[in-house]
């Protein structure tokens, strides 16, 4: 185990575990943390998977782990490490079960004390619309056809089929379509899995949210991204649902045999890899891509159904119930991308699980509007607590691979919060703080209660003031709708 001792403070929100700790670690660790954060994760595996993370081959710079640390498959959930393009070598572990698992943010005009009559229908409209739960069907009937021009497209799919608009998708990660999918390299199970839930959040951490702009801390950046206090947001978290799920169990079975055939020794066979450059590598990042533009997808026909329900609900009792897009953004991912280590520019693939990019201002690829001021960081929070709006910056992009945290990260298990906390309580308390709840389950929503989880102030503060990302707004929730 990794203790406290072992690592190197380098400021109040830096520490490092050397090269020093363990004669197979290929790169230091870099964790971003306080002293404060460090104790609350001591008993569970984060730093040492990270450790065991740092030993994989073609690996440059630092493996990196953000505040909302905590233990993963194989990488730390919050864990961002980057390898040498193309001889390195990509590991599911690395990227996630819930391949591009995400955030969006949708913004308004909509006052909140105007319409606060209206949120229990728009509550109702909004659970029904958007299918919540494990294994439930959505509103889009795919053909195999369908699924196969999905997994493409991406996002231009939902665009060209009447749910999205260019707006939608110029705000969007990679414009909500990553090249190189292959649907040759998919298993059959993950397409039968895959064809009958587009357009459904799931269930465990899965959440829609409508949220009212709290306070705006960079009214330059909050402007540009039309995020007004007092106003509501919406937030869809989700990602590539049993088809995801899938693909990354199929190849964490298929890569056991690449570890032996390529000679890879690893401390934890949860790492297992392969060369990016080798037949199995290039077949899972196929698969990845695949399942990466299903999600895409996915979060932009829920945003088609928010819309309707806010529609429904609110048009002809306020001037202006439409619901723009602020950004779409992945964190279960694993991208080619260019950047300078060690002062040397070079493409690496970086693996990103439970982590966002955070690439700074001027950087090729965000849309123009967000060319001056970073790119948009989506941090949910839990059920009762603070979400945050954040841009990446500079220093992210010399110091983190352009990356920065996801969310508040667990404390709890989701079996310790089920024995801790009782799931009508629980809705009680969260109602009486002013907060609507619509749950398919009391059991799902005591897995994913408030406590269960970091202080995402806390976390946010952190990532602030090591300066790879910089506060623009603060959301406080007033509708939760989960499976």
């Amino acid at each position: 185990m990794v203790s406290l001792q072992n690592l190197v403070q380098i400021s109040e929100y830096e520490w490092e575990i050397p090269v020093s700790f363990r004669e197979d670690m290929r790169v230091p660790v870099r964790i971003f943390a306080t002293r404060a954060i460090l104790e609350n994760v001591k008993n569970d595996r984060s730093l040492e998977q990270a450790a065991n993370s740092a030993t994989l081959p073609g690996l440059v710079g630092h493996v990196l782990v953000m505040p909302d640390m905590h233990q993963g498959y194989g990488f730390p959930i919050g864990g961002v490490a980057a390898t040498r393009y193309p001889e390195g070598v990509i590991s599911p572990g690395g990227i996630g079960y819930d391949i591009n698992c995400g955030v969006r943010l949708l913004g308004s005009q909509i006052e909140y004390e105007a319409v606060k009559p209206e949120l229990d229908d728009l509550a109702t409209l909004l659970y029904d619309y958007c299918p919540s739960g494990v294994g439930v069907k959505g509103s889009v009937r795919l053909s195999q056809r369908d699924l196969e021009r999905v997994c493409v497209e991406g996002a231009r799919w939902a665009k060209n089929n009447g749910y999205a608009t260019e707006a939608d998708l110029i705000r969007t990660e990679e414009s909500g379509t990553i090249d190189g999918a292959n649907m040759a390299v998919i298993s059959k199970r993950a397409v039968q899995r895959g064809i009958p839930q587009l357009g459904t959040l799931g269930a465990g951490n899965h959440f829609i949210e409508i949220d009212v702009v709290d306070q705006i801390l960079d009214q330059e950046a909050a402007d540009v991204m039309g995020l007004q206090e007092g106003h509501l947001a919406v937030q869809i978290h989700c990602g590539s649902r049993g088809f995801g799920h899938q693909i990354c169990s199929d190849y964490v079975k298929q890569l056991q045999g690449a570890v032996q055939r390529y000679g890879i020794e690893l401390p934890d066979r949860e790492l297992v890899c392969a060369p990016l450059d080798s037949p199995e590598g290039q077949d899972y990042l196929a698969a990845m891509r695949a399942a990466a533009n299903y999600a895409f997808t996915n979060r932009q026909v829920l945003a088609y159904h928010a819309r309707r329900a806010f529609e429904d609900a609110l048009a002809g009792k306020v001037k202006n119930w439409h619901l723009h897009q602020v950004y779409d953004i992945a964190h279960n991912m694993g991208k080619i991308e260019t950047h300078v280590i060690d002062g040397e520019q070079m493409e690496v693939c970086v693996h990103r699980k439970g982590a966002t990019r955070a690439f700074g201002p001027g950087t090729p690829g965000l849309p123009p509007e967000y060319q001056k001021i970073g790119q948009p960081v989506l941090v949910p929070g839990s059920m009762g607590t603070s979400s945050w709006v954040l841009v990446g910056t500079e220093e992210s992009m010399r110091r983190s691979f352009g990356s920065s945290c996801h969310g508040a990260g667990r404390v709890m298990s989701r079996s310790q919060a089920k024995k801790k906390v009782w799931g009508e309580d629980l809705r009680k308390e969260l109602e009486d703080e002013g907060i609507r709840i619509k749950a398919g389950s009391m059991a799902g929503l005591a897995e994913e209660a408030p406590r269960a989880y970091k202080d995402v102030d806390a976390v946010v503060d952190t990532v602030s003031g090591a300066g790879i990302a910089r506060k623009v707004a603060r959301l406080r929730p007033v509708v939760v709708v989960k499976g």
